[in-house]
C-alpha cells in the first residue's frame, strides 16, 4: 500500500509542481532554508578580515533589511545546492555525544516523559499532555497529504478529533492504545517503504509512553523523508528557472547593497587585464620598435566577454582562498572550486614526478605502458593523503623518489639495461624533491593554466 501511494504522490506533486509560478518556487526553496546555513557561514569565513576593493560610500540599513537580505541569500544558495548538486538530501541533525546541546536536549526529552508517566500513573489518569501529543500527531500526519487525500484527510480529523477525545478522557472513556493503534496504521500508509520495518516495530511497543516517544522519533524522519521527496520534485522546475532566479536575486542584492558585487567586479577586471597582458601582448609598431613621437597609437586588442569569462574562472583554479575573498556570485561553489584545485595540484605533482622520471629511465623503459601505470599508480597512492592539513609534500616527496628508483632500476634489469648508478638515483631524487617548490620549472610547465585566446 505504502509503494502505491509513493507513486501517488509523485504523479500528483509532478502535477502541482508543473503549474507552480515563481513565487511558489521561492516558497518551497524558503521552507527548507536553513539546510544551507552552515555551509554559508564555513564558505564565506575566509572572507573574514579581508580588504575590500574600493567601492561606493556605506550605505546604513535597517536590521529588516540586513534580515531580508540573509534570507535571500540563504534560500538562492539553497535552490543552487539542489540544482547543481543531484545528491542533495536533507539529513536528520545528529547532535555529538558529548556536546552541550545534545546533553540539554535528552534532559528536557527525559522530563518531558517522565511527566508523561507520572499523569499517567494518577488515578484516576490525566490525560492533558497526552492530548497535546494526539495534536501534534495530528497535525503532522495531516501535512503528509496531498490535495487529493481527501478521504485519509476526513479519516485523521474524525478519529483524531480533540474534542471528543477531551470528552472521553472526563469521563474516563479513552482509549489510548485505540487511538495509538490507528496513527501507526496511518504512519505505515503515509511512510516510505524504507520506514515499513521502522512502523511495524511500533506495534511491538505494549507501553503507552515508550509507544509515543517511538511514534515521533519515525514521525521525525518521515518528515525528512517527504522534505527530500519534495527537493526531488522541485528540482526539474529549479532547473529550468534557476539562472533567471539566481539573476534576480543578485540583482536585489545589488540594489539594497551597491558594493555587494565588488569582488566580482575585481576578479573580471584582473582576468580581462590577464587577458590583455598575457595572451594577446600590448601592440607594437612594425619591427618591434618603440613608438616614435609621430607615430599613431596602436589599439590594443579587447577581449570579448566570453574570453574574459572563460580566463576569470580559470583563475579560481589557482585562486588564495586564505587570503583573497572569493567572488560574490560563485560563492556558492567556493567548496566545488577548493576540490577542483587540490585536484590540479595532485595531478600536477604526479604529471612532474612522471616527467622527471621518464627523462632518466631509458626510452626502451618509458615507453611501456604497464610501467608507466604501475609508476602513476605508485605515485598517486603515495599522494592520497594531500587533501588533509597534516599532510608534508616533501616527506611524501622522498618516500616517492625512493619507491621510483626501486621501481626504474628493477625494470631496466628485467628490460636488460644497466640499472641506475648511485649518482643517477642521487640525481633523480633531487629532482623530485625540488618538486615540492612551487617555482620548479618542471612543475610550472605541467601545472601552467593555458590563456585562452578567443575574442583577441
Amino acid at each position: 500500500m505504502s509503494e502505491n501511494l509513493d507513486k501517488s504522490n509523485i504523479n500528483e506533486a509532478g502535477k502541482s509542481k508543473s503549474n507552480d509560478s515563481e513565487q511558489g518556487l521561492e516558497d518551497a526553496v524558503e521552507s527548507s532554508e536553513g539546510a544551507l546555513q552552515k555551509k554559508i557561514k564555513s564558505g564565506s569565513a575566509s572572507t573574514q578580515g579581508a580588504q575590500r576593493p574600493p567601492s561606493s560610500p556605506p550605505r546604513f540599513v535597517t536590521v529588516e533589511e540586513l534580515v531580508e537580505t540573509a534570507k535571500g541569500v540563504t534560500n538562492m544558495a539553497l535552490a543552487h545546492e539542489i540544482v547543481v548538486n543531484g545528491n542533495f538530501r536533507i539529513k536528520p541533525v545528529e547532535l555529538p555525544e558529548d556536546s552541550l546541546e545534545k546533553r540539554v536536549k535528552d534532559i528536557v526529552h527525559k522530563a518531558f516523559w517522565d511527566c508523561l508517566s507520572v499523569q499517567l500513573s494518577e488515578d484516576p489518569p490525566a490525560y492533558d499532555h497526552a492530548i497535546k501529543l494526539l495534536g501534534e500527531i495530528k497535525e503532522t500526519l495531516l501535512s503528509f497529504l496531498l490535495p487529493g487525500h481527501t478521504r485519509l484527510r476526513n479519516q485523521i480529523r474524525e478519529v483524531l478529533d480533540l474534542d471528543l477525545i477531551q470528552q472521553e478522557a472526563e469521563h474516563g472513556a479513552l482509549d489510548i492504545s485505540k487511538l495509538a493503534e490507528f496513527i501507526i496504521g496511518m504512519m505505515g500508509t503515509l511512510c516510505a517503504p524504507a520506514r515499513d520495518e521502522e512502523v511495524n516495530k511500533l506495534k511491538d511497543i505494549k507501553e503507552i509512553v515508550p509507544l509515543f516517544r517511538a511514534m515521533f522519533s519515525v514521525l521525525g524522519l518521515m518528515k525528512v523523508d517527504m522534505a527530500n521527496f519534495a527537493v526531488s520534485s522541485i528540482r526539474p522546475h529549479l532547473m529550468q528557472q534557476s539562472v533567471e532566479y539566481e539573476r534576480k536575486k543578485f540583482q536585489e542584492l545589488l540594489e539594497k547593497q551597491p558594493n555587494a558585487l565588488d569582488f566580482v567586479t575585481q576578479w573580471l577586471e584582473e582576468a580581462a587585464g590577464d587577458l590583455a597582458d598575457r595572451t594577446c601582448g600590448r601592440a607594437l609598431p612594425a619591427g618591434g620598435g618603440a613608438a616614435g613621437s609621430g607615430d599613431a597609437p596602436v589599439p590594443v586588442p579587447v577581449p570579448d566577454a566570453a574570453a574574459v569569462q572563460d580566463r576569470a574562472y580559470l583563475r579560481l583554479l589557482r585562486w588564495d582562498h586564505l587570503r583573497r575573498p572569493f567572488p560574490e556570485t560563485v560563492l556558492m561553489d567556493q567548496a566545488r572550486f577548493q576540490e577542483l584545485q587540490l585536484q590540479l595540484e595532485h595531478l600536477t605533482i604526479l604529471g612532474a614526478v612522471l616527467l622527471v622520471t621518464f627523462s632518466v629511465a631509458a626510452p626502451g623503459v618509458s615507453s611501456q605502458a604497464d610501467f608507466a601505470e604501475k609508476l602513476k599508480m605508485t605515485v598517486q597512492i603515495l599522494l592520497t593523503d594531500m587533501h588533509l592539513p597534516s599532510f608534508h609534500l616533501e616527506d611524501s616527496l622522498t618516500a616517492i623518489g625512493e619507491k621510483v628508483c626501486v621501481e626504474v632500476s628493477s625494470r631496466l634489469s628485467l628490460c636488460g639495461f644497466s640499472p641506475l648508478t648511485a649518482d643517477q638515483e642521487t640525481a633523480l631524487k633531487g629532482q623530485i624533491q625540488a618538486v615540492a617548490s612551487p617555482d620548479d620549472p618542471v612543475r610550472r610547465i605541467v601545472g601552467t593554466v593555458p590563456a585562452t585566446s578567443r575574442g583577441c
